[in-house]
């Protein structure tokens, strides 16, 4: 508890919700002001059970509703106990145990301090000067709103705690997990006082056990009724265990559940042994048991900042008690403790704010009027136990925080206004503000305060000009004052300031100027100064534009142009207005480095040792002269060391001392009083190449030969600063003074070609780059060896016949060797020839030529040092002869035995005719009277095949053209013919082909006769000539029925052995036209002559079953009428039949209708009906009949009314119909169909699966 002497305790100070109602309050700090009344002040703790609510008046005037379970701790100032209001049928107990008062509001009919002890309702105390929040207006109904127990069961004795638990349920199974917090008002007790302690907690939880299955005994019936709201208080038994625990992951707390880590734990040293592994284990759980079953810590001493925490250790068991005979007490455990601390709720991170082995701890720097959580954990022998259950308090409200200084808002000469921010309250809502000051009169004057009040700003008028002041700001709530701030100081305005001097000039850029200037004379230092400086462009016309305002005494000035003269002045100002300008000053920026030079070329071509550079002048001189121009040269790409080739104010200047065919870079920059230039981008030169100098004269590589040698050669040693590209050689014949080019490439050997054996030749080389070509080297002289012969001169072909030649030819030039052979080539083509000779004579005969064919051959010359080339080729062809015998004859498929005609084009000199176009019509030839013949054409060696000899033996034979394919027509059906072809030209018949043998087909048949068999409105039956109806498969014999349509055109109806077919799909009363034809494997017959059949007239449609109606002694019979039939009327015939009589016709005509009179009663009749077509030139045509209708006779049931019986009669006597021969087809249709679908569904079921 905390104490306060000056106000009572508001809302902020009360403990947390998580508190439990039987828990006692922890002893005061000071017991002689606080707890006993002999003190000024007394504490009361009014305390608020789960669910239920206590209402209180604050200072302000506000209620504030607090819910349940809570402690609200109230305040006497003269130290006695307040009167409270209980509620009707309660009464009010003061109890004073342990030096602490408590107030108990129990039932009035039964009430025994020494035994049941109820809840109670704690009424409000009537209102007084320092107690304002008890107020007399409570909530109804008032068991419900609040009562308050202002004891625990750590305070009580036994007998007490037994008989008050069962009174209240919801609080007694709060007590069951956890234990009491007022045990940390008894730390003092023995270690035998603290297990009697806990054996009676478990004698206190084996009670609610059996009264009540674990939800406490019942109440009694003069207890007052439990609150209905359901405990927000305590989290339910092993909630704790779910709590995480730490701040940031980092506190040891952090493993809820407990180690699985067991160690060795040994018996006592007097056993003098180690325990069994089975041991170990039922100690390690007890323990474990033990550090789970830490109690919460109870919270003391709450301050504003700061708070006292006190906790039990872990108690033993029931069994570990006593220790049996014989046996020494086992030492206490040694345990660590280590407190965390929660701000962010129950369920919150929590931070270690305390490890150690003690027993209590305190927590310092906490925050005002700010919820915290607290929970406490065991550790013993690296066993770590779950965290007890999180206790809840609130820290006090206190005195604000210090507050920031004022500021100034805006002021005068004589007038200051002060604002400020307000702090941090602590809990309590700031009420006023204090702002001292020293009233102007230094830092040792003492401060006055000048301004209380809520306000955050203030105006102070009546100064003095230009003087400083010094304020401080303290904040007061309820709580108190806080400190002071820091002191301020604050200058009151001054006059109008003078004019300053001229601004200066600190240093020059290119393009900024740094200008200062000094404070006005005579301005006192607390005076706030702004400056104003104005810049005035030379020439632009703009006048003085304000550049800077500030406080500053310098500024630089950016953006400006270089080379520029500015004109500068400085205007100062404060609160009060503005001075006159300073002084005019001058000041110009200074220049800028010129731009590179422009366009560095070179001027006219490179020379080998020198080149002339020149250049523009850069385009931006920076606004100063150049006054030097500096190159610079570089040899080679890489530009990595240059050298100063020119220095000087030229434009242009000249490279010399290099060296031919080499690269170099130059690069200009210029120099004036602004700086040096950048460079130019560096200028790639190159200097021309010479030409290399003299090589090596050429030798000779390996051995010659007689047609080609191998010359190699070295480079020259000066390549004139190009490198070699090409090398030239020439060569000198025998006794020839010029030399020729036999080789030019970058190769430094070659192969020299087409010489001649056994001679001397002489050789020189040059080489060249890209300047050309060097000077020639000394000649060498090579002599090639012998060669084989030279090439023969063309042969010489005389054709002695069609099929022989003689080849002769004359000997060529040896080369120093003789000839001893000669070869001879002969071919039909020039990729084909062959060696056909191979000796030393000098002609050659060629026999079994082809006639008026081509042929080519050389000659070949060889000698011991080889073969020489082939001749050129000689072309020879050979005289023309008669054609070649024919090879192969084939005979014409029928198919292909045809004869095209071209159909007479009709007539188009009628208009309103359509023309027909061309078309071919194809008539095969009779293969029984004609053979059809086709060969391949033999070679005619030379003379074009004029025609052709076909040979039948005894016949004469056939002379055709130049065909390949004839038609033998007017041969005998089935004769077998031999025959064979010969080929004919200009200069002969050729030989007879082999003979072979074809034979005509027998003659095809004739078409039989077509007649009609049968016929009806759309179909006609037709039948020829004289065989069964079905065909048989051994039949050759087919047929070919045609039908003409509309068009004139037959089409095919039928084609196959059978001899009727049944036309469908016809119209009534049509003629149609048919012929037929015969054909077998002879061939197809003729046609037949055009047969026509004409359809009948169609029958009237079938009438359903007519209906019957009897009418007292006569009935009325009516059918359904039928349209008329192509304009022929439609009129119906009705028969009757009496009994067993055959049916009569008893009306004919147009109606529908027919009312049949004087019905025999005893008779049944039957009735039918039927349509007639009537036709206009044609006989009638009678239609089918319909289904037959019976009228029974009618049924007498006894006498009574005619009139009735006669109507009942007749509707029960009407006929029943039967089923028409359409209605029974269905039905049997339907019935084949299901049965089919039964059958298939047990086929799958049965045989399938």
């Amino acid at each position: 508890m905390a104490e306060h002497s000056s106000s009572p305790l508001e809302s902020g100070q009360l403990l947390s919700q998580d508190i439990p109602m039987l828990s006692s309050p922890p002893p005061p700090p000071h017991p002689a002001n606080i707890v006993n009344g002999d003190g000024p002040q007394q504490v009361i703790l009014v305390q608020v059970n789960p669910g239920e609510a206590f209402t209180i008046q604050r200072d302000d005037g506000q209620f504030q509703c607090i819910t349940g379970p809570a402690q609200v701790p109230m305040m006497s100032p003269n130290g006695s106990v307040p009167q409270i209001y209980v509620p009707p049928g309660y009464v009010q107990q003061i109890i004073e145990e342990n030096g602490v008062r408590r107030v108990l509001v129990l039932p009035q009919t039964e009430f025994h301090p020494g035994a049941h002890s109820p809840l109670h309702h704690a009424p409000h105390p009537p209102p007084h000067t320092h107690l304002q929040a008890f107020i007399p207006h409570i909530m109804h109904p008032p068991p419900h709103l609040y009562s308050g127990l202002a004891g625990g069961t750590g305070d009580l004795t036994t007998q007490y705690i037994s008989q008050y638990h069962p009174a209240h349920p919801a609080i007694y199974s709060e007590q069951e997990t956890h234990p009491p917090h007022g045990r940390a008002a008894f730390a003092h007790r023995d270690e035998r006082t603290c297990k009697t302690y806990e054996r009676l907690q478990k004698k206190l939880k084996d009670k609610q056990g059996v009264g009540g299955g674990g939800g406490g005994l019942a109440l009694s019936k003069d207890s007052p009724p439990p609150s209905p709201q359901k405990s927000r208080g305590t989290p339910p038994a092993g909630a704790a265990g779910e709590l995480q625990n730490g701040l940031e992951g980092k506190s040891t707390l952090e493993q809820v559940q407990p180690s699985n880590t067991i160690t060795r734990l040994g018996k006592s040293p007097a056993r003098g042994k180690e325990a069994e592994p089975g041991e170990l284990d039922e100690e390690a759980k007890a323990l474990q048991e033990r550090l789970n079953s830490i109690c919460k810590p109870v919270v003391t001493n709450i301050q504003a900042r700061g708070a006292s925490l006190t906790w039990v250790s872990p108690s033993r068991t029931e069994s570990d008690d006593e220790p049996k005979e014989g046996e020494e007490e086992p030492a206490e455990p040694g345990f660590t403790y280590e407190v965390s601390v929660s701000y962010n709720g129950k369920d919150g991170k929590y931070k270690s704010a305390y490890s150690g082995v003690e027993l209590s701890a305190t927590l310092q720097d906490l925050r005002p009027a700010t919820d915290y959580h607290v929970r406490v954990q065991a550790t013993c022998n690296c066993l770590q136990g779950v965290p007890s259950e999180a206790v809840s308090f609130t820290t006090l409200s206190c005195e604000p925080d210090i507050p920031s200084p004022p500021r100034k808002l805006s002021g005068t000469k004589s007038s200051l206004v002060l604002q400020w921010k307000a702090p941090c309250d602590n809990g309590s809502k700031i009420q006023n503000y204090i702002l001292n000051w020293d009233e102007g009169k230094g830092t040792d004057a003492t401060f006055v305060q000048c301004y209380y009040g809520p306000n955050k700003q203030y105006r102070l008028t009546k100064l003095s000009t230009a003087s400083r002041y010094s304020f401080r700001l303290a904040a007061k709530n309820d709580m108190g004052v806080s400190e002071f701030s820091e002191v301020v100081h604050i200058m009151t305005s001054c006059s109008v300031p003078a004019p300053p001097l001229s601004p200066e000039l600190v240093q020059s850029g290119v393009t900024w100027l740094c200008i200062r200037w000094h404070r006005p004379a005579g301005s006192p230092k607390e005076d706030d100064i702004g400056y104003v400086l104005e810049m005035e462009e030379q020439g632009s016309g703009y006048g003085f534009q304000a550049s800077y305002d500030g406080e500053e005494l310098s500024h630089t000035i950016r953006n400006l142009h270089r080379s520029t003269t500015y004109r500068f002045r400085v205007v100062a100002y404060n609160t009060e207005g503005k001075s006159n300008p300073s002084a005019v000053s001058e000041f110009t920026t200074a220049p800028d480095r010129p731009s590179c030079p422009c366009r560095l070329t070179v001027k006219g071509k490179p020379h080998p040792t020198s080149f002339r550079l020149t250049w523009d002048p850069p385009k931006d001189s920076g606004g100063s002269d150049v006054t030097k121009y500096v190159a610079e040269l570089s040899e080679g790409l890489s530009g990595s060391s240059w050298s100063q080739a020119y220095s000087g104010s030229a434009l242009e200047c000249v490279c010399d001392g290099l060296s031919p065919g080499s690269s170099y870079q130059a690069r200009v920059h210029c120099i004036s009083a602004g700086g040096e230039s950048p460079l130019t981008e560096a200028l790639q030169v190159q200097t021309p190449p010479v030409p290399p100098g003299p090589c090596q004269p050429p030798r000779v590589m390996g051995k010659p030969k007689a047609r080609e040698v191998q010359i190699r050669w070295a480079p020259p040693l000066v390549d004139g600063g190009s490198a070699v590209c090409s090398y030239s050689l020439e060569m000198f014949a025998p006794q020839v003074d010029e030399g020729r080019e036999v080789y030019q490439g970058s190769e430094l050997d070659c192969t020299v070609p087409s010489l001649l054996p056994g001679r001397t030749y002489g050789f020189r080389l040059r080489a060249a780059n890209k300047a050309g070509y060097g000077p020639f080297s000394e000649r060498s002289e090579v002599t090639t060896g012998p060669g084989a012969p030279e090439a023969c001169r063309p042969p010489h072909i005389t054709c002695k016949s069609p099929t022989c030649a003689v080849v002769s030819w004359e000997a060529p030039v040896s080369n120093g060797a003789v000839v001893s052979e000669y070869r001879l080539e002969w071919g039909a083509a020039e990729g084909s020839m062959q060696v056909c000779y191979s000796g030393a004579a000098l002609c050659h005969e060629m026999r079994g030529l082809l006639p008026a064919n081509n042929y080519f051959c050389r000659v070949q010359a060889v000698n011991t040092a080889g073969a020489g080339p082939f001749s050129e080729l000689m072309f020879c062809q050979t005289p023309c002869s008669v054609p070649a015998m024919i090879s192969s004859v084939h005979a014409l498929r029928d198919s292909e035995m045809k004869i095209q005609e071209r159909t007479v084009q009709r007539g188009d000199e009628e208009e309103e005719e359509e023309e027909e176009e061309e078309e071919e019509s194809a008539m095969l030839y009779s293969p029984s009277t004609c053979l059809g013949l086709r060969w391949d054409a033999p070679c005619d060696h030379g003379s074009q095949i004029t025609s052709y000899l076909i040979d039948l033996g005894e016949k004469q034979p056939i002379l055709t053209g130049p065909v390949t394919q004839y038609i033998i027509q007017n041969l005998q059906p089935d004769t077998t013919y031999r025959i064979r072809i010969q080929a004919l030209n200009s200069l002969g018949t050729g030989p007879f082909s082999h003979t072979f043998k074809l034979k005509t087909k027998p003659l095809p048949p004739l078409p039989p006769r077509l007649e009609c068999t049968a016929s009806s409105h759309q179909t006609l039956r037709l039948k020829w000539g004289d065989g069964p109806a079905k065909a048989q498969p051994t039949d050759s014999l087919q047929y070919h029925l045609q039908m003409e349509d509309k068009n004139g055109r037959f089409i095919s109806l039928y084609k196959g052995p059978c001899h009727t077919h049944k036309v469908q799909r016809l119209n009534e009363s049509t003629s149609y036209a048919f012929r037929i034809q015969a054909f077998n494997e002879a061939g197809e017959g003729p046609f037949s002559s055009v047969y026509t059949f004409t359809t009948p007239r169609s029958p009237p449609a079938p009438l359903k079953a007519p209906r019957v109606e009897r009418v007292d002694e006569s009935c009325e019979v009516s059918w359904e009428t039928l349209p008329p039939m192509k304009g022929d009327p439609v009129i119906y015939c009705l028969q009757c039949m009496q009994g067993n009589s055959d049916f009569k016709q008893i009306y004919k005509g147009s109606s529908s209708s027919f009312q049949l009179p004087n019905l025999s009663s005893s008779m049944d009749y039957r009735f039918r009906v039927c349509a007639i077509r009537q036709c206009q030139d044609a006989p009638e045509i009678i239609g089918s009949y319909s289904s037959t209708v019976i009228l029974l006779p009618a049924r007498v049931d006894g006498p009574g009314p005619t009139g009735s019986s006669g109507s009942k009669t007749a509707e029960n006597q009407k006929p029943k119909r039967s089923l028409t021969d359409e209605q029974f087809s269905f039905l049997i249709i339907a019935l084949l169909a299901v049965t089919s679908i039964l059958i298939a569904v047990a086929i799958q079921y049965f045989v399938i699966e």
